[in-house]
């Protein structure tokens, strides 16, 4: 199995596990000039915009360690970019979903809510 391949095998697996806690998924994969989201879901409360990192045992680092200041920026500004096209009184929250695989199967995942915040880039994105 491909980088690639073992991806979409996390991100489908983070889907379903959202769907599980009862969220609905509105969007995977969502992609804009600048940014780029691999799930969008929602409750009746939340509107979830989920980075999914999968990587196996044998890494080097945590998945959550390569969603860096960078990476969190791209995805505050396909966020805000998501909910200029799509209107939401849902609280926003950025969540990373951590899959590790062994021999290509998921073993263990780990989901850090509201990882991170659109106020840590200055204000300049905070349109919540």
């Amino acid at each position: 199995m491909d980088k690639k391949e073992l991806g979409n095998k996390g991100e489908n697996f983070a889907a379903e596990y959202y769907k599980k806690l009862g969220f609905d998924i509105v969007k995977q994969n969502y992609t804009c000039r600048g940014g780029e989201i691999d799930i969008i879901a929602e409750n009746a409360e939340y509107i979830v915009f989920v980075e999914v990192k999968t990587r196996s045992d044998n890494a080097l680092y945590q998945p959550s360690e390569a969603v860096d200041y960078k990476k969190q920026k791209r995805l505050t500004i396909a966020a805000v970019k998501y909910l200029t096209e799509t209107e939401s009184e849902k609280q926003p929250q950025f969540d990373v979903f951590e899959v590790y695989t062994h021999n290509n199967r998921i073993f263990k995942v780990r989901r850090i809510e509201n990882a991170f915040d659109a106020f840590d880039f200055g204000g300049r994105y905070d349109i919540f």
